[in-house]
This record gives structure tokens, sequence and C-alpha cells, in this order.
């Protein structure tokens, strides 16, 4: 379990890129052409359906301040690792890495003036349950 742990903790960051860069651009706007079984939303949960509301990162933004909060347990077995932003060209905008003894996965982030407006993604990877994409506009 701490091999697969920290195997996701080191990889989080260059799969976010990586396979959130191609997709925006291949999918025409829509979060719907997502490979299934990496990546999960809302409308694509895949074998996690019944998971969708402890691990879907929910996103509020004011201003050029994004808030990210996954309502999930922390738990030395089960808890939120990560929270990244990305843009829709790939560049990791923010992140902020979890340990179970935090008290919520709750991360703060500011988008830079030239991303504004844009379409933007927010992740929220689970020890246990992948991760997980919101699709939203700062």
């Amino acid at each position: 379990m701490n091999d697969r742990r920290q195997f996701l903790k080191n990889s989080l960051l260059a799969s976010a890129g990586l396979a959130l860069a191609p997709l925006s651009s291949a999918t025409a706007g829509s979060m719907d052409g997502l490979p299934q079984g990496l990546i999960y939303t809302q409308a694509n949960p895949g074998m996690w359906g019944k998971k969708v509301g402890g691990h879907l990162p929910r996103v509020s933004v004011d201003g050029d301040k994004v808030g990210v909060f996954t309502k999930h347990g922390m738990s030395e077995k089960h808890f939120i690792v990560r929270h990244t932003i990305v843009a829709h060209n790939g560049k990791v905008l923010g992140s902020k890495t979890f340990s179970p003894e935090d008290e919520e996965a709750r991360s703060s982030h500011t988008i830079p003036a030239e991303y504004r407006g844009q379409k933007l993604y927010a992740t929220s990877f689970c020890n246990k349950h992948d991760m997980w994409v919101a699709e939203f506009t700062a």
C-alpha cells in the first residue's frame, strides 16, 4: 500500500498535465472524451459511481481566487492526496498536497490574469479511488 501511495503521489502532477492537455483539445470543450478508467468525472464516474459525492472536487470562484473542496474523510488508510488546478493547455496553475493528518481537503489558488475567463480543471486525487476532475471557468 505504501509503495502504491508513493507512486501515486509522484506521478499525479505529471499525469494531470499529460492527461488533460491533449484531451482538452481533442474533446472540443467536452469532458465526455476522457478515457474510461483513467480520470473520473461527475458524468463519467466509471466503477466508482457511488463515490462521486465524496471525491469530485467542488470549485468556487471569486474574482481571481479559486477554492477547491473535496468532501472526503481524511484517515491514514484513505484520504485525498492532492488538489491541482490545470489550464486547458496542460499548464499546472496551482496545487496542494494533503496528508492524512489534515482535517479536510480544502485548497485556495490564485489564477493568473491570462487564464481568467478560460476553461480550467480542478483535480482531486484519492489514494484509493483515483483522480477526479471538475471543469470550470475562472
